[in-house]
């Protein structure tokens, strides 16, 4: 089976190509253009290497959130029209999920951190041991001082990770003291080949669906629909 799967929940653009566990060939951009300029170019890049063609691939998957609200919409979408085009099944990743399973085994808890503005975070809690990923606690958006005070209510070492982890080190540092573990910045990032292997055991368990069926995962609303909400009060 040959799956290909994309990332644009952040400003990093990933594009990957997985066979049965093996990762053939991973893009991953982090510098000019939008994400829906970069995609498409990407996987019809990653075919070309590989010297495969659309018609190769037997299933596609995205990041579905949380993340950018438009760099999310951005990746579903092009998934959805190739897997539709094609009459292929998709499945949808939780982005954090997927930055969790790019970490090896680790003796401890793995707190993912995506930005989410206004010094608040989306995040969740995992242990990872044996390549076999536990979620402990669900995917929220929360302010860093409440999501440092529930992490060292943990007695044992947390690896941190993600776009938001530079941004709120010193913080995390302050209150959680020497269980903070920061991930290499080398894999610190969303990535597609994550993706990919999670959507492969994903699809091997039946949780796959339609092109018509993926929808991106927010976990609030958008800054407009905010404003808006606020501006329909006064």
């Amino acid at each position: 089976m040959i799956t290909l799967a994309v990332d644009t929940a952040t400003s990093c653009a990933s594009g990957a190509i997985a066979e049965n566990g093996k990762i053939l060939v991973e893009l991953n951009m982090q510098h000019g253009k939008t994400h829906s300029q970069k995609i498409v170019p990407m996987i019809m890049t990653m075919l070309d290497m590989i010297g495969r063609d659309v018609d190769d691939i037997d299933l596609y998957a995205a990041s579905v959130g949380p993340g950018s609200f438009t760099g999310l919409r951005i990746g579903v979408v092009t998934v959805k029209g190739f897997a539709y085009a094609h009459k292929k099944p998709v499945c949808g990743i939780m982005t954090l999920d997927a930055l969790a399973y790019s970490m090896p085994d680790f003796k401890g808890i793995i707190s993912p951190m995506l930005d989410a503005r206004n010094n608040q975070v989306f995040t969740a809690l995992y242990r990872k041991e044996n390549n076999s990923l536990e979620k402990i606690l669900p995917e929220t958006g929360i302010h860093i001082d409440e999501w440092a005070d529930t992490l060292d209510s943990y007695k044992e070492d947390i690896l941190i990770l993600g776009d938001a982890v530079p941004l709120h080190f010193e913080r995390l540092k302050d209150i959680c003291n020497e269980k903070i573990v920061c991930a290499n910045n080398a894999v610190s990032y969303t990535r597609a080949a994550a993706v990919a292997l999670l959507a492969e055991q994903a699809y091997k368990n039946n949780q796959y669906e339609s092109a018509f069926d993926l929808k991106p995962m927010y976990l609030r609303k958008s800054q407009a629909e905010r404003m808006k909400e606020l501006g329909s009060k006064e």
